[in-house]
C-alpha cells in the first residue's frame, strides 16, 4: 500500500523590522518642508500678534494748507494753498478745507509752507479767536503809516490821539492801553484789506482788539486829531 506524500508546506516570509510602510505623497512633502513650515508657521504668529497690538488706523480729512511760506497781510491766490490729508484728530477747529473758497482773502500773519490755514488766519471774524469775551476789532488809522512796518499781530501798543488846534499839536490823549495788534495793513495793500474793512485806501490803517469802552474811543478817533502808537511790554498786559 502507497503512501500520499504530504503537499509541501507554505513558506511564509518572516516580517522584516527593519522595512517602513509606504508614506503618502503629503507625508513626504511635510516631512521634506517642515522646517519651511515652522518658519511661516512663527511669521504668521508674529503678524497677527503685531496686528492686534496695533492701534488701528486714524481718520485722514482734507484740510487745506500753506503751498508755500506766506508773508503776513498777502492776498491768497489759488497757488498759494493746496489740499492735504491729515489725522482728524490734527486738524483744529474752524480748519478750512475747500482751497477755492480762500482765493482773494488776506492773511491775518505769515504762514509757514505746510501750515494749516484756519479762520483766524484770515482777515475777518476770527482775528478775534480767543480773544476776552465783548472784545472788538476796531479798525483805526495811523498818522505815519510806514511805521506798521514795525509791527505784526500780537503786539500790545498804546494808541495816542495828538489833537492839532490853532495849526499847532495839542496834547496827546491816551485811546487805549496794551491792546493786541490783530491785524496790520501795509503802505501800498489798500486791495484786499479795503474790500474787507469797506474802504479804497487802507494805507495806514491798522485793526485791534479793544473793550466796548476802547472801542468808542478809537472810533472816528483819525477825525479828531492824528493817531500814534506805542510799543510797549507783553508782560505789561
Amino acid at each position: 500500500m502507497s503512501r500520499t506524500p504530504a503537499p509541501p508546506a507554505r513558506r511564509t516570509s518572516a516580517p522584516r523590522p527593519w522595512r517602513s510602510a509606504r508614506r503618502s505623497p503629503i507625508r513626504r512633502f511635510l516631512d521634506r518642508r517642515r522646517r519651511t513650515l515652522a518658519a511661516a508657521l512663527v511669521c504668521v504668529g508674529i503678524g497677527s500678534a503685531a496686528y492686534q497690538l496695533t492701534p488701528p488706523s486714524a481718520a485722514m480729512v482734507p484740510v487745506v494748507v500753506a503751498a508755500r511760506d506766506l508773508p503776513s497781510g498777502a492776498t491768497v491766490s489759488a497757488s498759494d494753498v493746496r489740499t492735504a490729508r491729515v489725522p482728524a484728530d490734527a486738524v483744529p477747529h474752524h480748519a478750512e478745507s475747500d482751497p477755492h473758497g480762500l482765493v482773494g482773502q488776506r492773511l491775518a500773519g505769515p504762514l509757514r509752507s505746510g501750515e494749516m490755514v484756519t479762520d483766524a488766519s484770515l482777515v475777518g471774524p476770527g482775528l478775534l479767536v480767543g480773544t476776552a469775551p465783548g472784545t472788538s476789532a476796531v479798525p483805526v488809522r495811523i498818522a505815519d503809516p510806514a511805521s506798521l512796518q514795525l509791527l505784526t499781530p500780537g503786539q500790545l501798543i498804546d494808541l495816542v490821539l495828538s489833537s492839532e488846534a490853532g495849526g499847532t499839536a495839542g496834547r496827546g490823549s491816551t485811546l487805549a492801553s496794551q491792546v493786541p495788534v490783530l491785524w496790520t495793513g501795509s503802505p501800498g495793500g489798500a486791495g484786499a484789506a479795503g474790500a474787507w474793512l469797506g474802504s479804497q485806501e487802507a494805507d495806514g490803517l491798522l485793526v485791534v482788539g479793544a473793550s466796548p469802552d476802547e472801542a468808542l474811543r478809537i472810533a472816528g478817533a483819525s477825525t479828531r486829531g492824528k493817531v500814534f502808537f506805542v510799543l510797549v511790554e507783553s508782560s505789561r498786559r
